[in-house]
């Protein structure tokens, strides 16, 4: 088979044509998928590295690669891939794909990292799916510095076409689903060249998830012979239990409730609402190793935000379990209309509106960000965990990653404060407007704070 040899002086011709939005097809279902290297060769079956398919294998890890044994047309070092999903009424998936050390046709296409990473989510109320993550550094193809921006195309000398970051995520409303899919590095030949016939492809780093909320389940009949019940003890607030793992730091009743009058978060629509309002930042920690904590995993996502920035309830539903203890700090639990369980940990504080059994609506202000618990010391920010209904039963590890279904949830625009954004101010002096509502005297509250790490701990043990 005959090599073409391109002159070193070779011209690329760039172009860049993003890839419209692609909703996922009505047959989709809630998956993940992953590939680290796939060379197509025309009438002969793929040569694939690392590919991943939830959930059928979900993680690989590959030390180097080439291709043929001398790795003249493909040689990358180590390589990692994963794959996960999770169905259900908040379906989510995510999957990731990252080659380290790229070398194509002995070098005349190298790049030090090149990475796909994109993410789903859908509830029955909206969707979104994202491959912001995705990147590719150090390209360079015949010698020049290639731009990875998204959509870029580059020309090879008349033997192949280069493509960087070729997106098609989207999304569609009914029934609620979206995709993120995106293939980070392409090349087509069009000529044979170095030891590939024309019509040959290289994919390297490609990753695709996809999540297809499903309908609500019916409720289950009743049952036609009534159970015995015992006599009923005095009547009580209906509130539900936490599928909150086991604490064995002390637990301090209430919590405290300081902030301006009339707080309040008006959506101009229904719908499923981010937990924080205002500027943050937040990764995909899920799953993550967390030392001293149930399993030993991060069950799910820290969002960061300013001290004393305002909680939304995510969903109409009812606040439980509202208290201190010594992993969340100030936390709390939301159970929405469908019994999907939503927890917020680490509070400074809570809003009249959290009360044990209280009824709310999706963008009521229930608490702020703090830093309480063994968060004690560290940036402030909201610990943000969600168990589906579905999952209630396998109690504290029913979690699924909030991750991407975060990113397809409404961002509140139109919350209104009467007394000021901020509750309390950062550093030195504390200027803090009439509270709404206290669980200690004046008296504490003006010589604490509550924002020095103990001090309200403290003032409650007096």
């Amino acid at each position: 088979m005959t090599r073409v040899v391109v002159l070193a002086g070779a011209v690329l011709a760039l172009s860049t044509a993003l890839a419209a939005a692609a909703p996922p097809p009505r047959s989709a279902v809630t998956g993940a998928s992953a590939t680290l290297v796939r060379i197509t060769i025309p009438g002969e079956s793929p040569i694939s590295l690392g590919e991943l398919a939830w959930p059928t294998n979900t993680t690989a890890d590959v030390q180097s690669f080439q291709y043929p044994d001398d790795g003249s047309i493909v040689s990358v070092g180590r390589s990692r891939a994963t794959a996960s999903a999770q169905p259900g009424e908040a379906a989510a998936a995510q999957a990731f794909a990252e080659v380290i050390v790229l070398s194509l046709f002995g070098g005349e296409i190298v790049a030090g990292r090149v990475t796909a990473a994109t993410t789903a989510g859908a509830s029955v109320r909206s969707a979104g799916g994202s491959a912001a993550g995705s990147a590719v550094e150090g390209l360079r193809a015949l010698g020049q510095s290639v731009s990875s921006t998204p959509g870029a195309s580059v020309s090879l000398g008349g033997w192949g076409l280069l493509t960087v970051l070729s997106d098609s995520s989207g999304q569609r409303a009914t029934p609620a689903a979206a995709q993120g899919s995106i293939v980070a590095l392409r090349v087509r030949l069009s000529a044979d060249h170095g030891g590939l016939p024309a019509g040959s492809e290289i994919v390297v780093s490609s990753a695709q998830a996809t999540a297809v909320a499903l309908r609500p389940s019916q409720p289950a009949p009743p049952s036609p012979t009534p159970r015995p019940r015992p006599t009923p003890p005095t009547p009580q607030p209906s509130v539900p239990s936490a599928p909150e793992a086991s604490d064995a730091g002390d637990t301090v009743p209430g919590g405290p409730v300081l902030v301006p009058p009339e707080v309040s978060a008006r959506l101009s629509s229904g719908g499923y609402v981010f937990p924080v309002y205002g500027t943050v930042s937040f990764g995909d920690s899920f799953g993550g190793p967390r030392p001293g904590v149930h399993g030993g995993w991060h069950h799910g996502e820290d969002i960061f935000a300013p001290l004393g920035a305002p909680l939304l309830a995510v969903a109409d539903g009812t606040l439980h379990t509202i208290g201190f203890n010594r992993l969340g700090g100030y936390r709390l639990w939301l159970r929405d209309d469908a019994g999907n369980e939503f927890y917020y940990a680490h509070l400074s504080a809570y809003s009249p509106l959290a009360v044990e059994g209280r009824r709310v609506d999706a963008g009521d202000v229930i608490g702020f960000v703090g830093d309480t618990g063994d968060a004690d010391g560290g940036a402030p920010h909201l610990h943000f965990e969600i168990h589906p209904v579905g999952m209630l039963g396998l109690g504290y590890d029913g979690v699924v990653a909030p991750y991407p279904i975060l990113l397809a949830w409404r961002r509140a625009e139109d919350i209104s404060f009467a007394a000021g954004r901020v509750y309390a101010g950062s550093g030195g002096a504390t200027s803090l407007p009439p509270p709404g509502a206290v669980l200690l005297e004046a008296d504490d509250i003006a010589a604490t704070s509550g924002l020095v790490p103990g001090a309200l701990e403290a003032a409650l043990k007096k």
